[in-house]
Order: C-alpha cells, then structure tokens, then sequence
C-alpha cells in the first residue's frame, strides 16, 4: 500500500514576509486503528482469541499508566520508550521553581531503531512508496480541493513540520 502526501504551503514563523516553501504533508485516509481492530489484527498471527487479545491490550495500557505516574519510564523492547514530559513556566530562582510552574503534562514516546520508518529499506514488507495526492485524483478524474495554505507549518517543538502526523487531533480524514 502507498502512503499518500499531498504539497503543502507554508510560510516560516520567523519570518512571515519571506515567500512560502512547499513541504509534502502525509495524508490520513479512513479512520484511525481502534484496540478492536487491532486485537483482529493480531489474532489472524497468534493462537489467542480477540477478547484475550483486547484484555491483555486494555491491561497492558493500565499498567503502563501506572508506570508513568509512578514517575517511571516505559521501555518496550524493540518498540519504543514512553515517558512523561512537563510543560513548566521558567523561575529566576531556585527557590522559586515550584510544583505550581507545571502548566501541563504529556507522554512522550521515542521509537526503538526496530520500528523507526527507515526510507532506504530494501526488504519488501518495510518499503514505503509515496504517491502525490494530486497525480492520485488526476488519475480519478477528480481535483484536489484543501487549502494548502492554512497549516503554519510548526510542530510542538518549534521545528519546521516537514512531512507527517504533527499530533494534531483535528487531522482531516479525506475518506472514511
């Protein structure tokens, strides 16, 4: 299956005067994996019924919850690592950096080198083919009509989004 982007404008914060860059954006077709789809997933590879499959899921994520307000990190060998991070108000000293600095919390994860996309694989099951939102309805006989110019083009970090899920919860789901 191909993964799908469509071209982009977008203006760089610093500098709003300068002229917009096109970056490919990865579209989002249909809706989003759910547990239930997943468990189905996996049950087609494992001797384990779906509802074994959504119970250890559904336990898995408890557990994991636990760690992190625990103050632990999660490490999933050969997926990744979950920890919490803090957005905090800066204190100009130290007696002042307080609990009450803290404005909002959110989990992280870091990918393990196993699952990371990798654009230079050669085996066939982790190949990623790209294909132009544009050339794709062409080739429907049917036209593109987003607006490519509303996304400011910056991701939490401050980074330049350059392609991708930015984590966003509005994306738009082009077909369901």
């Amino acid at each position: 299956m191909s993964i799908t982007f469509k071209k982009q404008l977008r203006k760089n914060p610093q500098d709003q005067a300068a002229a917009g860059k096109y970056y490919p954006h990865l579209v989002v077709w249909g809706k989003p994996a759910t547990l239930d789809s997943i468990a189905a997933s996996m049950k087609e590879s494992s001797s384990l019924t779906e509802g074994d499959i959504k119970s250890v899921l559904t336990n898995f994520v408890k557990a994991m919850r636990s760690e992190l307000y625990h103050g632990h990190s999660v490490n999933i060998q050969d997926f990744g690592v979950f920890g919490l991070a803090a957005t905090s108000e800066g204190s100009d000293t130290k007696e002042e950096c307080q609990a009450s600095k803290i404005k909002s919390v959110r989990i992280t994860f870091r990918a393990s080198s196993s699952v990371r996309p990798n654009l230079a694989a050669t085996r066939a099951e982790d190949k990623m083919d790209f294909v132009d939102l544009e050339s794709q309805l062409k080739s429907y006989g049917l036209t593109d009509s987003g607006d490519d110019t509303t996304n400011s083009g910056t991701t939490d970090s401050g980074n330049t989004d350059t392609g991708g899920d930015s984590g966003s919860t509005d994306e738009e789901y082009p077909m369901e």
